[in-house]
């Protein structure tokens, strides 16, 4: 059990955050869409025999018109006349009304959103247009229920993190390592606007085929791959510090980004490049938040099963030890240095299909939530101590008080702050484990 706690202990600081931020946000919420519709409708059709026609009034928006769709198929379905459809013009509800009475028929029920619920024309209707005389007004009944809880804000809160998360699988195992990566970032603009230029220049821009779009971001994750690489030559061979280093590359790549965009956002990429960074699967989930979490059990399942998770383990441990042990440790930081460029770039096309272009201003301080995620996830930054799912953790964690916070109206000022705080918390608690740690394995030594 200690164990547990230690290695993953963090998921008690989520659900509890999880729980603060609900009590937080805990309002009158109302229902939208298809959902509301039905149970408009269900209730309009409790009125019959009095309510034999009715008239729906909704925005002009995707979301209203599924509930305009669900009330009409209800209705329909149960004898119920819709007598017109509003689409955001309140003025049409007067021409309805005056064009069914023209008829001999009446308007029994209007069927109504919250939003439009609140239209003028609604308040004291039967003196504004006596066609409506003793209609019923009928939207959705609200219930309470946590903003942060709702499956559309919890999607939102996992699909805009999903870069940041993707890109922790590697910063845990650098970090894990001893060493450290600031390129990340760049390395995220770098991808995305490699990409968007092959595609543009040699795919044909808007009107490139799928095979030109997945051919030419691969390549684009591939040259990002060449940074990492660069940067384990020179962790590895020259001894250089690994801040030193991917500083440098940081710098190296955000410039690479802006000579090929020009310094412009590059757009011409065609609706179906959208697919990765927009498209849903199962219940609404992105397909970036599924492929996130297939690339975390293939971590998880490296890290705690192979000999490579092992070996990473040990050149943080002991650098020396583990290479007069026999573990390749040039290898491994090449592998973990050149993984997490791989990462980076595929974040970079991640965020390109999200917002359909690419641009030198993506991921500028991305490193930071990175290494915020990994390190309060329980990643050691001595070295030889951290475990994969606990970087997921720690991503929840981050993305979570990010969201929270936006929830509660925080500034952007403050919330530097208490980012900042939760870092130096993580660090801190990391520094007390060691203690203890060293200490305990000191008063074993001196009684033995």
């Amino acid at each position: 059990m200690r164990k547990i706690l230690s290695d993953y202990g963090t998921i008690f600081v989520l659900i509890v955050l999880s729980a603060f931020l609900s009590w937080r946000t805990m309002s009158d919420q109302t229902p939208e869409g298809a959902e509301a519709g039905r149970q408009v409708a269900e209730k309009i059709a409790a009125m019959s025999p009095r309510a034999a026609r009715a008239l729906i009034a909704i925005r002009d928006n995707q979301v209203d018109a599924q509930f305009a769709d669900a009330v009409r198929s209800v209705l329909e379905a149960r004898g119920i006349a819709v007598a017109g459809v509003v689409r955001g013009s309140p003025v049409e509800v007067r021409r309805i009304a005056k064009a069914e009475a023209e008829q001999g028929r009446f308007i029994d029920a209007v069927a109504s959103t919250s939003a439009t619920r609140a239209w003028p024309i609604f308040k004291d209707i039967a003196t504004k247009i006596p066609e409506m005389k003793g209609v019923r007004l009928v939207e959705p009944e609200s219930y309470r229920w946590p903003t942060f809880l709702k499956k559309d804000n919890l999607i939102n809160v996992t699909n805009q993190s999903v870069v940041i998360t993707i890109i922790a699988i590697g910063m845990t195992m650098v970090i894990i390592t001893g060493g450290i990566e600031l390129s990340v970032g760049s390395l995220i603009a770098l991808s995305a606007c490699l990409a968007a230029w092959f595609i543009r220049e040699w795919g044909g821009g808007v009107s490139a085929g799928a095979g030109a779009m997945v051919g030419y971001s691969v390549l684009a994750v591939l040259l990002c791959g060449i940074m990492g690489l660069v940067t384990g030559f020179m962790v590895t061979i020259f001894n250089i510090p690994p801040f030193i280093v991917t500083l440098a590359n940081m710098m190296v790549a955000s410039g690479l980004a802006y000579l090929i965009s020009g310094g412009y956002t590059i757009f011409e990429l065609p609706d179906s490049y959208t697919a990765l960074g927009r498209s849903s699967w199962f219940w609404g989930i992105p397909v970036s938040v599924c492929i996130c979490f297939v690339l975390y059990l293939a971590a998880h399942i490296m890290m705690s099963c192979t000999a490579i998770g092992r070996y990473i383990y040990a050149v943080g441990g002991n650098r020396e030890a583990a290479r007069l042990s026999g573990v390749p440790v040039r290898f491994i930081l090449f592998f973990v240095y050149v993984a997490t460029a791989l990462l980076a770039g595929f974040g970079g096309i991640i965020t390109a299909s999200q917002l359909k272009a690419g641009a030198p201003i993506y991921g500028v301080g991305y490193e930071m939530f990175v290494i915020a995620a990994t390190v309060v996830g329980g990643t050691s930054l001595a070295g030889g101590e951290g475990k994969i799912f606990g970087t997921l953790i720690g991503s929840f964690i981050i993305a979570a008080i990010q969201n929270g916070m936006n929830l509660m109206g925080v500034e952007s000022y403050t919330q530097k702050v208490v980012l900042g705080l939760v870092i130096l918390a993580a660090v801190l608690l990391d520094r007390v484990k060691q203690s203890e740690f060293f200490w305990n394995r000191r008063r074993k030594t001196l009684s033995a």
